[in-house]
């Protein structure tokens, strides 16, 4: 063998070996980098309704895919959770205070919530995708006006109607009727009154609000219903006195007030009447048949959809449930949203209600449109599912002052004797200059 051949060789062995170590090198960076991405991942979950019992058999599953990821759930007291898991979120997007990488969110609040929450990732879910797993609700509720999505929704609920089958059965009535005009002379033919004209048994909880558990959502679904624009595109103006707003609430506290009342002021809250007897029906979401279930068992209840204007074209029923959704500091958004989609899938959904029903008496109705028809045949959750396809809601962004000065319109009219424009006006400005500051 020659020089030359020889120098050729050696040349070839030191880049064949060169070649084999570059190799070796990025294989074993990889390798480094594949095990990063699921190694000692802790995602801490806050959550509401469910104990832990009810979710550790699904984050088990979720980790045994997943080898090193640790989820810390954590079940949240309702009270207070909107300005608690808010001022978390504020003081850990510019301090070192821990917040949830992942929690629950009401289908109202991105407008406030948004600045704060890392967006859906396209790798995760696109938005056809979405569109086409979940109702409409939830695109219009969790698209931020910036055009992403921002939490995945964790059911579907939305208000109903309880009604005592006792009390309608006597009036030979089986389920309420669908119409408004068919439904307030039911509630009016159910209302029974002493001699000096006290109502003894109420035909219908509407009118009121300091009574009433949940009388601003039933304002805004009268607003939607009505076809009112309540909120403009940037989600920070509000408009209330309209012809369609002076309507809503002339009608809603009509109902309270003259000889024909169906409520009164006076009267116990809705769900206490119900609990004794002496309400034949009231509107609530899902979650309140839980608390007549525990408060009054011998009430025999049933749940029915939302009436309809009969002038309508457009069937409309009223969303208010919750999603979850990803904290913008999580050092993990793209297996938080993994862990969120996961949640959502039809296995785990069908797992969860089962799971849910060994401790209370249902679970959480699907938010999925493929499982609608499993719902239909559901004791309570059958109204949500006629209902889902056409809920509606509208971003508020700060809720609970929003709900407060809704129901403080109603106040001013039944108790401060105030004119409807200029209750309407006065309500319309506070929220105005609210979100203006909360929904920017």
């Amino acid at each position: 063998m020659n020089d030359k051949t020889k120098k050729i060789l050696i040349i070839g062995g030191i880049v064949l070996f060169v070649l084999m170590l570059i190799t070796a090198v990025f294989l074993f960076l990889n390798k480094d980098k594949d095990t990063e991405s699921t190694t000692n991942k802790t995602l801490v979950y806050w959550g509401l309704w469910e104990p832990a019992s009810v979710m550790e058999p699904l984050i088990a599953e979720f980790e045994a895919q997943n080898p090193g990821v640790d989820i810390q759930y954590s079940q949240q007291n309702f009270s207070n959770y909107e300005s608690r898991i808010f001022t978390r979120l504020e003081q850990s997007s510019s301090t070192s205070e821990p917040a949830p990488d992942i929690f629950r969110i009401h289908n109202s609040w991105v407008p406030k919530y948004y600045k704060y929450l890392s967006s859906l990732p396209s790798s995760t879910m696109t938005a056809s995708e979405y569109a086409q797993t979940f109702y409409p609700t939830a695109v219009a509720d969790f698209t931020g006006k910036d055009g992403n999505i921002y939490a995945i929704p964790w059911e579907i609920d939305g208000l109903m109607v309880y009604y005592n089958k006792q009390l309608l059965s006597e009036a030979g009535v089986e389920t309420p009727p669908q119409d408004w005009d068919s439904f307030f002379e039911l509630a009016q033919k159910l209302t029974k009154k002493d001699s000096a004209g006290k109502i003894t048994q109420a035909g219908l909880a509407m009118g009121t609000s300091k009574n009433i558990k949940h009388s601003a959502e039933i304002l805004s679904f009268l607003l939607l219903q009505e076809g009112a624009d309540i909120i403009d595109e940037t989600r920070t103006t509000v408009s209330l006195n309209t012809l369609k707003g002076v309507k809503v609430f002339q009608t809603y506290t009509n109902l309270a007030q003259g000889e024909s009342a169906i409520w009164s002021s006076t009267l116990p809250t809705d769900l206490e009447m119900f609990f004794s007897g002496k309400l034949a029906m009231m509107i609530g979401p899902s979650w309140r048949a839980f608390d007549i279930i525990e408060a009054a068992p011998t009430i025999e209840f049933e749940t029915a959809p939302l009436p309809q204007l009969k002038a309508n074209t457009e069937t409309v029923y009223y969303a208010t449930y919750w999603g979850d959704a990803v904290n913008k500091t999580c050092s993990n958004q793209a297996l938080a949203w993994k862990f969120v989609k996961f949640l959502s899938e039809k296995e785990q959904q069908l797992s969860l209600y089962s799971n849910s029903s060994k401790v209370r008496a249902f679970g959480e109705p699907y938010s999925l449109v493929e499982l609608n028809s499993s719902m239909k045949d559901k004791t309570y959750v059958s109204a949500i599912a006629e209902m889902a396809p056409n809920m509606k809601a509208w971003q508020i962004g700060d809720e609970t002052f929003v709900k407060s000065t809704l129901n403080e319109i109603v106040t001013n009219i039944l108790e401060s004797g105030m004119d409807i424009n200029e209750a309407l006006r006065k309500a319309e400005t506070a929220i105005n200059e609210k979100l203006a500051v909360t929904n920017q």
